[in-house]
């Protein structure tokens, strides 16, 4: 996708959950800490904006922005921090390369297994060691949300088991949130399930507190998301007639918008942006 320390927060308003949570940590041999940190999700169907490709002043009316980790949060508004958890930003990829070259996937000819969509290396969660060393990167970068000010996290492309199968298993993956949802609520983050309806309610047991999914109106799989998180799901469409469909599908009870598939910002040319 396109790039894309603990803290407290309340929000105010009857719209908004607050959640305690408390869990082990084990610092080292025989030393075991008990954290319990606030989190908060986001408030029920308010009027959002996907900006996770470019920052920009959000449009009148906007009480939630998902913005890429390397962004600064829109003041006042509720922030969710975008991370690329299982696959790498293009941008990156000389990094992985250089630093963490094991832990890029590969396939039976030993070659990078790429997600050709969007030009990213696929992570490989498939062994205890690599998701304990992924987790170890990617909760840093969590650390950084919550010490720029924001209050969710949502770590993209949870999906790969599904768009790389005989690779990687949906076990795999959650085993690796398991890793990814305490740490996120340690720092005070609530953490979204992006996209797939084939986690079921797993993603929730592993500790996932909402749902953020692309174009679910246009595949009509809505209801997968409310069935598990209730009106706890934001949804974005990138087409007029999938984005009237998820309006009246779930529009009265959920966030719904329309976004231009490579998120721009205004000025563009090709910004689009809509809700309801």
């Amino acid at each position: 996708m396109i790039t894309r320390t603990v803290r407290r927060w309340i929000v105010a308003g009857a719209a908004a959950l607050t959640v305690a949570v408390g869990f082990t940590l084990h610092a080292d041999a025989g030393t075991t800490a008990r954290i319990a940190a606030a989190y908060t999700l986001p408030p029920v169907n308010a009027t959002f904006d996907y900006q996770i490709g470019q920052a920009y002043t959000p449009p009148a009316g906007v009480r939630v922005v998902s913005r890429d980790r390397e962004a600064a949060p829109a003041a006042g508004l509720y922030n969710i921090c975008y991370v690329n958890a299982f696959q790498v930003q293009p941008q990156e990829a000389t990094w992985w390369q250089q630093h963490h070259d094991d832990l890029l996937l590969r396939d039976a000819t030993g070659r990078y297994v790429i997600d050709g969509a969007w030009d990213e290396m696929v992570l490989d969660i498939r062994t205890p060691a690599k998701r304990t060393a992924l987790a170890a990167i990617v909760n840093g970068w969590i650390d950084g949300c919550a010490a720029k000010g924001f209050q969710a996290v949502e770590p993209d492309n949870i999906d790969t088991y599904d768009r790389f199968a005989g690779l990687l298993t949906r076990d795999q993956a959650v085993a690796y949130l398991r890793l990814l949802a305490p740490h996120a609520h340690s720092a005070g983050l609530a953490i979204a399930q992006k996209n797939t309806t084939t986690l079921e309610g797993r993603g929730k047991a592993a500790g996932l507190d909402f749902a953020i999914a692309e174009e679910c109106g246009r595949y009509g799989e809505c209801d997968a998301y409310t069935e598990v998180y209730g009106a706890n799901l934001i949804v974005i469409e990138y087409t007029s007639g999938a984005f009237k469909k998820a309006c009246t599908a779930v529009g009265a009870s959920v966030s719904v918008v329309r976004r231009d598939v490579d998120v721009t910002a205004p000025g563009s040319g090709t910004y689009v942006y809509q809700s309801c």
